[in-house]
């Protein structure tokens, strides 16, 4: 069933995503060479638990996964796409890592993610960075009133596959509220004019994926979470929750 939320209830989830871009900007300043993986999940920890939230990720056992998840966030490095596990590696300089988060207030849930590179950056992972960023603003943009669920993923395949990227569309977007993952899926690729009317008061979480190889393909690791990309190449992944309202999209995971 797809839930439209009331005012107060988007009010809520925007005091969540408030939590979770605090965890980003957070994690990001710990993110230096030498920092372990596990530490950057302290700092997050800190942060939700300072806040009074929760974390919508430690204990989560969806059907893909080996083990309910250990940690706070998601700490995806180098040709690791998705759902890099927190553990003892230690940051390099010019690493390439996504970080994802997801927290609940009052039992409503807020998740986004953010790409950054660690030390110094070299010219193509900024330039994947900025191609996902404008993928995800584009899918923003085309969540209006009275359009499609198709749009959505039309317009974000149109900016990561016109700059050359790869890109997947099992992982998607959701429905988010009550829970982090709800109805309806959110494609990170579609067809204008198709699938699911957008109607204020939806309130979903867009976030595409790209792979730097332009190719597809990707494949589970043996920790049974992580999914990497198969040619070995860079990914990066970015993420806001969005409201549908009358005047437009409205990003709840900004500061």
């Amino acid at each position: 069933m797809i839930e439209l939320k009331t005012a107060a209830e988007i009010e809520i989830m925007r005091a969540a995503g408030r939590v979770v871009a605090n965890v980003h900007a957070e994690v990001r300043a710990h993110a230096v060479p030498g920092v372990s993986l596990l530490e950057l999940d302290e700092v997050a920890r800190k942060v939700i638990d300072a806040a009074g939230a929760g974390s919508s990720f430690l204990g989560y056992h969806p059907r893909f996964g080996a083990t309910p998840y250990p940690g706070v966030i998601c700490t995806s490095v180098n040709d690791i796409m998705l759902h890099g596990l927190p553990t003892t590696y230690r940051l390099r300089d010019g690493d390439l890592i996504s970080v994802d988060c997801a927290a609940h207030v009052e039992g409503w849930h807020a998740d986004a993610a953010v790409s950054f590179v660690v030390g110094t950056a070299r010219a193509e992972d900024l330039e994947l960075i900025e191609a996902a960023e404008r993928t995800l603003a584009a899918g923003i943009a085309a969540a209006q009133p009275g359009g499609y669920m198709g749009d959505i993923g039309h317009a974000m395949s149109a900016a990561g596959r016109g700059a050359g990227y790869g890109m997947q569309n099992d992982f998607g977007g959701h429905g988010i509220g009550r829970a982090m993952h709800e109805e309806p899926f959110v494609p990170n690729e579609g067809r204008r004019g198709r699938g699911f009317r957008l109607r204020p008061g939806l309130v979903i979480a867009i976030e595409p994926s790209l792979m730097a190889g332009g190719r597809d393909g990707y494949h589970m690791a043996d920790d049974g979470w992580s999914l990497v990309t198969d040619d070995g190449s860079r990914s990066v992944h970015v993420e806001h929750t969005v409201a549908i309202t009358e005047e437009g999209p409205r990003i709840l995971t900004v500061p």
